[in-house]
């Protein structure tokens, strides 16, 4: 390992799915990514999917836990025995959106229970954020519910709202209207790409609006789970052309791991921020 080198571990603990990223961080001379993998919940105890999510993301770097100078985790990561310190959401989304695309100066990250509007400047450092209302019908659970009612997997959500010929106006006030809303239109024989996209365009609205409120210009990135939902970014496109709105929405095949790289990056500056001081951490205990 090169002096200068730390090897870290961002752990992004979510209401549905575990995120792990592991750096190899260089300081001024920049970070990359070694290892990553990504395991939904699926009911089973979040503590034990972290171990097993981990230890994935260290075999493809190489590395054991006893290798890494830091274990951070973001989400609701506190309860991870392993961890060495933790991050707020609003700064690992920032820090890891700006990794993965060093020209933004927004990240909305849309998660399985809410979705947040983050501003941050060149350093990552938030400068403003607007998150959603405690209603769902703007998160990925309700978009799972509403696919599991459409007999449809969540990795077809994206190519089928992409056919749709006539979308269908959905609720974007409550989840429960929503729902009624889809149960309507499948009774009135409306096809599930129109339905889907119909949803996609609820939602990016409510996304939009978090933006414009939040004062968000120019490229904006899109994390967490819903970044690969493909027919979600066209609605998001589509309605910023639409109403001409100063943002252009970007996203990155590594998105849903913002909040994770974000947690490891910041993970990897505290540790030279207190060398600097003549303070040393034990790291990862394994």
């Amino acid at each position: 390992m090169k002096t200068n080198e730390l090897r870290v571990a961002g752990i992004d603990v979510g209401s549905s799915a575990i995120k792990v990223a592991v750096l190899r961080d260089r300081g001024s001379e920049g970070a990359e990514l070694v290892g990553q993998a990504t395991e939904r919940l699926r009911r089973r105890d979040p503590l034990d999917v972290v171990d097993s999510t981990l230890d994935a993301a260290l075999a493809l770097a190489g590395l054991r836990r006893d290798e890494l100078e830091y274990i951070a985790t973001t989400g609701e990561g506190e309860k991870v025995e392993c961890r060495t310190g933790h991050f707020y959401g609003m700064t690992t989304h920032a820090r890891g959106g700006l990794f993965l695309d060093p020209d933004v100066r927004a990240v909305v990250d849309i998660g399985a229970l809410h979705a947040r509007a983050v501003l941050m400047d060149e350093r990552a450092k938030v400068l403003g954020h607007r998150m959603t209302s405690q209603c769902a019908s703007g998160s990925g659970q309700f978009l799972e519910n509403i696919c599991r009612y459409l007999g449809v997997t969540i990795d077809e959500i994206g190519p089928l709202s992409l056919q749709s010929q006539k979308p269908e106006t959905c609720s974007s006030i409550c989840a429960v209207l929503a729902e009624t809303d889809v149960i309507n239109m499948v009774s009135r024989g409306i096809t599930i790409p129109d339905i889907l996209k119909g949803i996609h365009l609820s939602m990016a609205g409510r996304y939009l609006k978090l933006l414009t409120s939040a004062g968000a210009r120019g490229p904006v990135l899109v994390t967490g789970g819903l970044a690969r939902d493909e027919g979600l970014r066209a609605a998001l496109v589509e309605l910023v052309a639409e109403q001409q709105v100063p943002i252009e929405i970007r996203m990155h095949d590594n998105s849903p791991l913002a909040g994770a790289i974000g947690a490891g990056l910041w993970g990897a500056f505290r540790v030279r921020k207190l060398s600097s001081r003549g303070v040393l951490l034990s790291g990862s205990r394994g």
